[in-house]
Order: C-alpha cells, then sequence, then structure tokens
C-alpha cells in the first residue's frame, strides 16, 4: 500500500510523493538502500520510461539543466559528458526497457545514487535510491534532503504539464535527427 502527500494546485496535484512500491525498490542494483523518495506522476499520455527520462531531464530548459549538473557534481557524482547520447545529463543508464530506465552514479563523497523512472497506466513512478556509505555522505544527504525533494518535484510537475498539454509522446530519436 502506497501513501500520498498531496499539495495544491491542477499541476502540483499531478505528482504526488508516495512510498516506494516494494516491486519498484526490487529493480535498483544498490547493495542496500539508506535512503529513498518516490512519487507518482498522473499524466493522461502514453510514454515509454524512456520518453519519461527524456520529458524531466533532456526536455527541461537549458538553465534547469545546468543546475541540476551542477548540483551533482557537487555531491561528487562522477557523472559522463552530459551530451553523451548514451547517458542522461551524465547518468550512467543502467538498465532500459519500455517499462523501466535505471540511471546510476557514485560519489567519491562516499555516495551511490539510482533514478528510477517507471511507466504506470496512469503515468511515471520515479524514485531516488541511495546507498550512504560513511557518516560524511549521511549527513550531506540529510542536509539537501528537503532541496531535492522540491527540485525533484518540480521537474516533474514541469513535464507532467508538458506531456498533458502535448498528449503526444516525444520523438527524439526524429528530434535529435532534425
Amino acid at each position: 500500500m502506497t501513501t500520498t502527500q498531496r499539495t495544491g494546485g491542477a499541476a502540483a496535484d499531478a505528482v504526488n510523493r508516495i512510498s516506494l512500491p516494494q516491486d519498484a525498490r526490487t529493480l535498483g542494483t544498490l547493495a542496500r538502500i539508506d535512503y529513498e523518495d518516490a512519487f507518482a506522476v498522473t499524466a493522461d499520455v502514453e510514454h515509454t520510461a524512456d520518453q519519461w527520462v527524456r520529458a524531466v531531464i533532456d526536455d527541461a530548459p537549458v538553465r534547469v539543466r545546468r543546475r541540476l549538473w551542477l548540483g551533482w557534481v557537487a555531491l561528487g557524482l562522477r557523472l559522463g559528458p552530459p551530451w553523451s547520447s548514451d547517458r542522461v545529463l551524465g547518468w550512467q543508464v543502467k538498465h532500459a526497457e519500455p517499462s523501466y530506465v535505471l540511471l546510476g552514479a557514485d560519489s567519491w563523497l562516499g555516495l551511490r545514487g539510482q533514478l528510477l523512472f517507471r511507466t504506470q497506466p496512469d503515468g511515471l513512478l520515479f524514485a531516488t535510491l541511495l546507498q550512504l556509505t560513511n557518516p560524511a555522505a549521511r549527513a550531506l544527504w540529510a542536509a539537501i534532503t528537503p532541496h531535492h525533494q522540491r527540485v525533484v518535484r518540480s521537474l516533474l510537475t514541469h513535464a507532467a504539464t508538458r506531456a498533458t498539454s502535448d498528449r503526444t509522446p516525444i520523438d527524439h530519436a526524429a528530434r535529435s535527427a532534425a
């Protein structure tokens, strides 16, 4: 059973913080999970998990992607080139299939992170999974958790708004060929 935390506003109502379902938790590959959060995105569109990844991250405004990159680098994440076609803003694609995509990155500060995008019948399940390997990583994450959750909610809300206003899946192959 999942619990839902709602905030006001039509666009915000499309994104709800929930408990991470056990079947989704097993899609991560971390040895242990020290921190997790999950959000359900309600959108009346049919997207593959990859299309959701692209809608949430790649289709965010340039200034938002830049701030994400800088924040992740500040956390010590060892990211690949953000422009690489086999990565998502530097994150390694650990697993990809139509129903879910798992991104991963490790930090020299003692944090291992994974981002899970899983399609749902009415939208998307997004989860952050972390393994925190030392006290410094735990303290750092505890300090930035509220900011992380605000950023995630904002990214997901904007992606849901764009997805429902477009009403068509994003064809990234055609977009990059143009």
